[in-house]
Parts: structure tokens; sequence; C-alpha cells
């Protein structure tokens, strides 16, 4: 994207606090490295309990699944699909977390005894009355029951019309419920209003494992089935792949379920997921959140945005390698197909944004178009939020329809704007900080004008300003092997449990070149030690570090990479300022 303004190297940065008193007792009680303590007094920890269950959290500390409002119900009354025969249809969103969730309950279900199928819509945003074509589905099925993973929550009038069929259904999701709750036999969501359910932050294929968690309980309990024939790790790869891909918080229970989640994969034993990650160039034994999230998930991302998402199920259903390895090259396939279509938006937006640079005189971002791909835009619209450090909502129309994705900012949460002018549209759903709407042409205007006003109103320039969080402040020659083995302590890393970024001042022993067109790579002196730190897409930066012996205050992540088998330290840099030369 063109650098429109100045922000991408005008970041704030925001310097960590100090407590030396809870620094020494972080060290003296664990054990660990003086930078690490810091990471963890910086980043809020005020007491042992906290800090012991963020390291060093088990499988067994995940929460009861009974905590969720209604687990009995939906347990009840899925036993008594099984022990009547009837056949349960699972009803999955179209994205990463719908499908590894309709994935993970149809292969449990089937496996306690159930005879389950799993049904994605083809669609392309959050039009719920595709629900009403799940009823076409469940009813040619001869199916009694519905479970919704994922969805489902602001389908209240779509699910009366499935009731009405004589379809029992159950829903689970993550989703913000609006007022209207659908009435059903059960409804599984930690953000109910009243839920006592301790994490908020569980993903739908989160609250889709804490439904096969429930069940295993009620079935072992009941003598139905022996402890060693249900093994609930199985299923956690899925549960980690849907958890990052859905951007889920790895704090808390979500920390425990992808750390063993990582492990599970890791032993490529779900072969659909092993063929997806070939394709991907990704080493299954070595498989991380950044492979997931910008490798993995795209590629099955992109069969909801332009192709059959029914097919991610399969893949991740599949045990034949052969038939898994053609059905992950069709996936691969439709990822290049999708990045096509990507550019071709992109670049239009981009156009778009460069011809009318008036667009910044506002906080808000809306654009829209019925030249854009309806399945594109939220990849584009996470991109310009995240660039332009503004709510950014992005509407394609087709015959007549909007249909748009909204990304944010901290500082501005956007489900009381949808709320507030709900009257403009025909649907929405999501969280405070992504979400989806369904507008009418004719209503666009009327609700861009609501929007710009509202972001104009509540943020300030420093709140559209891009901020850069620091842990703590290093010296090169604690950057060692073993600070590194300490430092992994905090992975899995992800959404609300960043990689740390250190900051140092460091002289440049030469100035940085560019590689691969747009990077810069950096050599770096500190005390007679020289590193090498490699800045992405800053090479336009450059012109700033042309002169000889710079001083340099940097931020970083230092990694650890791996070249000709030989292991050396090298920093990522995320940001400079020339302090003098």
């Amino acid at each position: 994207m063109p650098n429109t303004t100045t922000q991408e190297d005008e970041s704030l940065w925001i310097y960590p606090k100090i407590d030396s008193d809870w620094n020494q007792k972080i060290i003296s009680e664990l054990s660990i490295h003086p930078v690490t303590a810091q990471v963890l007094v910086s980043r809020g920890f005020t007491n042992f309990d906290q800090i012991h269950d963020y390291l060093y959290a088990k499988l067994p500390n995940l929460l009861d699944p009974n905590l969720l409002p209604d687990m009995g119900k939906a347990v009840t009354r899925i036993l008594e699909a099984k022990k009547n025969e009837e056949t349960i249809l699972i009803y999955g969103d179209n994205d990463v977390d719908g499908i590894t969730g309709a994935t993970l309950l149809t292969e449990f279900l089937n496996y306690i005894g159930c005879n389950a199928l799993a049904y994605i819509p083809n669609r392309t945003s959050l039009n719920q009355s595709l629900m009403i074509d799940a009823l076409e589905y469940a009813l040619a099925h001869k199916c009694k029951l519905l479970i919704t993973v994922d969805c489902g929550i602001t389908a209240a009038q779509e699910i009366e019309e499935v009731v009405k069929e004589g379809v029992d259904v159950i829903v689970t999701d993550h989703h913000e419920p609006t007022d209207q709750l659908p009435h059903c036999i059960a409804t599984l969501n930690p953000k109910l209003k009243g839920s006592t359910y301790p994490n908020r932050d569980l993903t739908g294929v989160g609250v889709a494992f804490k439904l096969a968690h429930g069940l295993t309980n009620i079935l072992i309990s009941k003598g139905d089935m022996s402890p060693s024939k249900i093994d609930l790790k199985r299923y956690l790869d899925l549960v980690a792949l849907g958890t990052i891909a859905d951007m889920g918080s790895l704090l808390g229970e979500n920390r425990i379920l992808v750390r063993y989640g990582l492990r599970q994969m890791r032993q490529g034993k779900r072969i659909g997921l092993k063929k997806l990650f070939a394709v991907c160039e990704v080493d299954t034994e070595e498989v991380t959140p950044i492979d997931i999230g910008s490798k993995a998930a795209p590629r099955l991302n992109s069969l909801g945005r332009i192709a059959d998402p029914n097919k991610g199920v399969e893949l991740l259903l599949n045990n034949d390698p052969d038939s898994a390895e053609i059905l992950a090259k069709e996936l691969d396939l439709n990822n290049i197909e999708r990045q096509k279509i990507e550019r071709k938006d992109s670049e239009d937006i981009e156009q778009y944004i460069k011809k009318h640079p008036q667009i910044f005189k506002h906080r808000g971002i809306l654009l829209y178009s019925d030249k854009w791909h309806p399945g594109i835009i939220p990849i584009i619209t996470s991109r310009i939020a995240k660039q332009y450090n503004r709510p950014t909502i992005i509407i394609a129309i087709d015959n007549g329809l909007g249909k748009g994705s909204i990304r944010t900012i901290p500082e501005f949460p956007l489900l009381p704007l949808l709320r507030e002018n709900a009257h403009l549209l025909e649907n929405f759903g999501g969280h405070d900080y992504a979400a989806g709407l369904t507008i009418r042409y004719e209503n666009i205007e009327a609700f861009k004008k609501q929007f710009i006003t509202l972001t104009d109103q509540t943020l300030i320039d420093q709140d559209i300003q891009s901020k850069l969080q620091l842990d703590a402040k290093i010296d090169f020659n604690e950057l060692s092997f073993d600070f590194m083995e300490s430092l992994s302590l905090l992975e899995p890393y992800g959404n609300e449990n960043p990689p740390p970024v250190f900051y140092a001042d460091a002289r440049q022993a030469w100035a940085p070149k560019i590689v691969g067109k747009t990077h810069l790579k950096f050599y770096l002196e500190q005390n007679d030690r020289m590193l090498e730190g490699i800045g992405f897409n800053m090479g336009f930066r450059r012109p700033q570090l042309l002169k000889k012996n710079l001083l340099l205050r940097i931020a970083f992540t230092p990694q650890i990479n791996n070249f000709l088998n030989k292991a050396s330290i090298q920093l990522h840099i995320r940001d400079f300022k020339v302090l003098e030369g």
C-alpha cells in the first residue's frame, strides 16, 4: 500500500513500567532471567498465582464445562438423540473457527456412537438467513437435532423457523448476543448475559470442545464409556487451529488449549492437516502459531470466501493420505485464486485512498463499491485498519445489498455503534473488535455519517497514532541462547500474548542493505558485539540511515536463525529512532 500518511514510521513508543522490588522477587522465586522477569512485570502480572497459571498451567487446570449455562440441557438432548438413533446435523460457520468446530463435533459424536453429519454454508458474509438453507439440508437428511457451531446467537428468527419444522436446536457460539436470544433446547456461549463462565474468550471451536468435554464427563460418570476409550487430547489440534485462526486470546484457558493443541498437531496424527501443512511448506513437527495464521488458516479460509467450505471439514476428517493430498492441493489452488482477487481489489482500494487523501481528515474509514468480492473484504479491512490505525468498514455491494466487514482499534469498540444503528442494518454480528454487517445500499450513506461522526467525537489524535508496546530494555551481551530458552516459557504467542519487544541503543557498523526489494538488513554493534537485524518493509526508511556511525535506538524481537545448520541470534527490527550521528 502507498505510504499515504507518515504514521507507519511515527509509532508512539510505550516504555515498560519499572518495579525493581517486584522484578527481584520474580527472579528469586522462579529462577528466571531478569529480562524475562521484566516482561512479566511489564505485562501486568501482580502475584505469583497469576504468573504460575500463565507459565505452567496444564490440562487438568481447564475449566469445568458445566460452568457454561445450559450444558446439562445440551448433553441430555444429545444423549437422547444417541439413544433414539436420530441423525444430528452440525451446522458450522464458514471460517476456520467454524470449520474446525464442526469437524471436532462431527468426529467426536460419531466416535461415541451418534449419527452426525456436518454442513457448512457456502456464503460470503453474515447473512444468517442461510440457516434456512441448513433447514432444507436437515429435513432432506431426516435430522431431528441441529447443533450450530460458531454461529446462531444472532439468528433468533431463523432458528424459530427451524424449530417450527420439528427440528430441535442447540446453539454453540462465542459471538456477542443481541437482545433477542434464540428459543432453543440450549445455548452454550460464554458471553451470555449472566453467564458465570470465567473465560469469555473461548472461540467457536473452544465452545465445541467444551460440549465434547461435558458429554465425556457424563458418559464416564454413568459408566457408559471407559475413561481409556475417550482421549480428548486428540481433538486439541483442531482447537488450536481454530483458536489461532480466529485471533482468540492466548491467555488463560485458551493458552492451555493452544499449547497442548500445538503438541498434538506436531505429532502429525491428523492426516488431512499434515497434507495441508505439506502444501504450505510447513514442517508439521515444528509448526508455530505464525505458520497457522499466515499459511494454513488462509488456505482453509479461502474455501469460505470463494469455494465450498465443506471441503475443509472433509479434509480435516480424512484419514486417507492420497485423497487428503488431492484435497489439500485443491485448497492451495483456491488460495492462489483468492490471492488474485484480493490483489485486484486491494489495488483498486489503494488507488481510491491515494486519490482521496481527505479520508484522513476523519478518524474512521468507510469505503463501499459494487466492484469488490464480498469474500475478500475481511482480509483487506484488517490490513487497512492496521495500517492506518483507524476503525475501518469496507462494504461490497451486490444487487443492492451490501456485505460489510469491520475492524477497529482498542479505543473504539464496535458493538455500541452497531446496536445504536441497528435500524439501518439488515443484520450484524461479531465482537467489539471485529464484526460483520449486512446493509441495504440506500442506507449506507446514513450509516457512514453516523460512523464517521461517532469516530470523530470519540477518538483523539493519539488514539489513531500507532503504538509500540515495549517490554524491557536489554543489552546485546544478554542475548544468549540461554536467554532465548528462558523466553520460550512465554510461548505460544498470539493475540493478547504477542512476542516480547525489547529495546537497546546500538551503533550501525555500516549502512543497512535493501534485501528482497522492500526489507532492510541492519548491522548493529554494541560493546564489541555485532548482531544483524531485519526490518520488514522498511526499505523506504533507508535514506535516514546512510550516515556513518549512527547511534540508533532499536525496538526488536530476537529470533534464532538457522542457516546451513548454524544457529545465530538475529533481531526482527520493529522500529527505530536515530539518536545521534
